[in-house]
């Protein structure tokens, strides 16, 4: 797949996702509403807490969009978010009664440590 130039295949350079977390897309998108394409990743915030990292429910894939498509499922993440997220590894974990996604080396791409430095708060 490819836009006037411009690869919206995401690559296992750009984010790769364990077996586990696969299985888990699948099952999500087994389970949803009509009309859903497919999940979306996305990045906010910055600052001292640093990136936070989420995802949703998407029902359009836009022309910026980078794609990842897996066995019963496509992970949609926009040319920005993918340049945060370059290098991590998705993961499915469950501890006990806890159970999520886990957005692993995601500190690769932007060179930070995850440690908060000098901003002053005097924590």
């Amino acid at each position: 797949m490819t836009q006037a130039g411009f690869s919206t295949v995401i690559s296992d350079d750009d984010i790769k996702m364990s077996a586990t977390a696969a299985e888990q897309m699948k099952g999500l998108m087994a389970n949803a509403e009509e009309g859903v394409e497919g999940i979306r990743v996305f990045v906010t915030g910055g600052g001292c807490s640093g990136m936070t990292y989420g995802m949703t429910y998407t029902d359009t894939i836009h022309h910026y969009d980078k794609v990842l498509e897996g066995d019963g499922f496509k992970l949609m993440v926009d040319a920005i978010a993918v340049s945060y997220l370059k290098g991590c590894d998705i993961d499915f974990v469950e501890q006990g009664l806890n159970a999520s996604f886990i957005f692993n080396n995601v500190f690769q791409a932007v060179g930070g440590s995850g440690a908060c430095g000098g901003c002053g708060s005097g924590g």
